[in-house]
């Protein structure tokens, strides 16, 4: 029996909205879970195996590396659901945890990628820069949450296929003047990028407890200046609201710098075993790899310090700092080993 007015097409009308909107909301619940998910460990050790020789005489120097950079990159813009950090439309934009994964790993390709502008590919301080170099260093750093005119990741895929275009010139015989150089001090120039960035990020993560530090800033130099005075005691504490982006960029960072350290680890074998520095390195890595522990938490944790709750910040801090250490290690070996 139906009331006076009401018609049956409107009711099938209106169910059927209903169906549609909810085949939209799990759709979207789905791809929310799905597209959470951080992108497995690279296999440096299938990049070592696919390549080449050059004219017959051995692995060509940067290869991997190289070939390394190309992969993360490749898997920041394609891993499931794509580069998120510009995202408009949901459910992405209402993910905030791998877009902070995306931002850890995005600084540490540019930081490779101006390294190998001014450092590896260079013989000296005053040699030409390579022409496609040129453009892998400025293209990377363009803006990171550029949704339209232009894309972000439209900007990165041209950056992208520059670094494609030096690594076939490195692997070209006839191409002299693209050069990948395995020194020592090219090494530490990155791995003195790699220490700030890591101190920073393990500075964060403490923070998330709130610390009142003593002012160091002009310890250890009498002469230093600074252009604005701050306290002799400084209260610390990251906003409750960053714990978790902090936590994923570390994360990030940490699943990138594992690559590059392992691409490293056989580009620049000679250096370290002369200066017998592999263990360094290797342990490096060890410490990088405990970041990468599968979180079984739906939310980063925050428990004050010795409380009853964990406190997941101060673990990834615990490993964060462990790894600079050694990096810190590692550069003094290189230089005085």
């Amino acid at each position: 029996m139906r009331l006076k007015g009401e018609s049956v097409g409107g009711s099938g009308t209106g169910k059927l909205i209903g169906v549609v909107v909810g085949l939209f909301l799990i759709a979207q619940l789905a791809l929310f879970f799905y597209w959470n998910n951080e992108p497995d460990p690279l296999d440096i050790s299938l990049i070592t195996q696919e390549q080449g020789t050059k004219d017959g005489t051995g692995p060509v120097i940067g290869y991997t590396t190289t070939v390394t950079l190309e992969k993360v990159v490749s898997t920041l813009l394609d891993k499931p659901g794509g580069y998120m950090s510009n995202d408009v439309t949901p459910p992405t934009v209402l993910m905030d945890d791998i877009p902070s994964w995306e931002f850890g790993v995005l600084v540490q390709i540019r930081d490779l990628a101006r390294v190998f502008r001014n450092d590896f590919s260079r013989a000296q301080s005053q040699s030409v820069e390579d022409k496609d170099l040129s453009i892998v260093e400025p293209q990377f750093n363009f803006d990171s949450d550029s949704w339209l005119f232009p894309p972000s990741e439209g900007e990165y895929r041209e950056g992208l296929e520059a670094l494609q275009n030096y690594r076939k010139r490195l692997f070209d015989k006839g191409q002299t003047e693209a050069q990948f150089f395995a020194r020592a001090d090219n090494l530490v120039d990155w791995l003195a990028i790699v220490e700030k960035r890591l101190g920073s990020l393990s500075q964060r993560l403490s923070a998330s407890v709130g610390q009142v530090r003593i002012n160091t800033d002009l310890a250890g130099d009498t002469a230093a200046a600074q252009s604005t005075p701050k306290p002799a005691e400084l209260e610390i504490k990251t906003p409750w609201t960053e714990l978790d982006n902090v936590f994923y960029e570390a994360r990030g960072t940490a699943w990138a710098l594992i690559a590059f350290m392992k691409a490293i680890e056989h580009d620049f074998a000679d250096v370290l075993n002369k200066k017998a520095a592999l263990v360094s390195l290797r342990q490096i890595i060890r410490e990088l790899e405990g970041t990468q522990d599968t979180v079984w938490s739906p939310v980063v944790l925050n428990g004050s310090g010795f409380s009853l709750f964990a406190n997941y910040s101060l673990v990834m801090a615990s490993y964060i700092s462990r790894a600079n250490a050694a990096i810190i290690d590692l550069k003094r070996l290189l230089q005085d080993g």
